[in-house]
């Protein structure tokens, strides 16, 4: 089988977030414990697995992915990575739908190469911020959200971008505050930079101390900041040290999520579920 390490949300190699994306042959999925040991062998932040689906259905393709330790119910980068390698390699033209976790998401190719998302919108619901996760991330939030269930956050707003910057935050304290980790976030010092608002996203509690390009995260994000800017559509930065660039649509209980992929690294994966 081919796989693939892609650059998500980034129109350059070396940034944005690196995923693993593997098309498999068949009409399932193989063993969970293969999927884990792959996704583990790859070792970065999500690696998709995605099967063709039968024609005439409500999706194309099966697609669920894992982080070196465990399943997600939600992925955005890996999905953009997919739908890349979709495109690219002549597997699929046009829309794709994905069957998932998540319901169906669909991928859609513009001619320019972007690609958009479209996800579920993450409810937030306003929540004190618990005691102790000032110390933990190593600043005061101004505000916490509860992100539901498909997104498993807490987000929290941070004073000013210089705050989200410097974050230094003790990765095992922020465990106990949310399913997955944290999304930390501000408005933009400068919008004129190109980004209307920025964050950084720390998920300990599925291995990742810092995810370098989150597009679930931005379905929580895009409600909370065009809420506040009053603008549908916008674009953030996730200020990791690889960056990358989401721009985002609200569109009431769906959020666009659009960007760019750079396939990386193509192989042979020797080792088939049945060896």
């Amino acid at each position: 089988m081919r796989i693939r390490i892609v650059d998500a949300f980034t129109d350059r190699p070396f940034a944005g977030n690196p995923a693993g994306v593997l098309l498999l042959d068949g009409d399932g999925f193989p063993a969970d414990g293969w999927l884990q040991d792959v996704a583990m062998e790859v070792n970065h932040a999500e690696t998709a697995f995605a099967h063709r689906l039968p024609a005439g259905g409500d999706a194309d393709w099966a697609l669920r992915w894992f982080t070196p330790v465990t399943e997600v119910a939600m992925c955005g980068h890996a999905t953009l990575a997919t739908a890349h390698v979709l495109h690219t390699t002549g597997t699929h033209e046009g829309p794709v739908r994905f069957a998932t976790r998540s319901g169906v998401l669909v991928a859609t190719p513009a001619a320019d190469g972007a690609i958009t998302l479209d996800f579920p919108t993450a409810p937030l619901t306003p929540v004190a911020v618990p005691d102790g996760v000032a110390e933990a991330l190593g600043a005061e939030p101004v505000a916490a959200f509860d992100t539901g269930a498909n997104v498993g956050d807490l987000l929290v707003e941070l004073a000013d971008e210089k705050t989200v910057r410097g974050l230094a935050p003790d990765h095992k304290a922020l465990a106990a505050y949310s399913a997955r980790g944290i999304i930390a976030t501000a408005r933009a010092d400068d919008p004129a930079r190109g980004y209307d608002y920025l964050s950084r996203c720390f998920f300990p509690n599925v291995g990742i101390d810092e995810d370098p390009v989150t597009g679930s995260a931005h379905t929580a994000l895009a409600p909370h900041w065009s809420a506040r800017l009053g603008r549908p559509d916008l674009t953030g930065l996730q200020a990791s040290p690889r960056t990358g660039l989401v721009r985002t649509g609200l569109r009431g209980e769906r959020t666009l999520l659009t960007g760019r992929a750079v396939t990386v690294i193509e192989g042979e994966l020797y080792a088939g579920p049945d060896a």
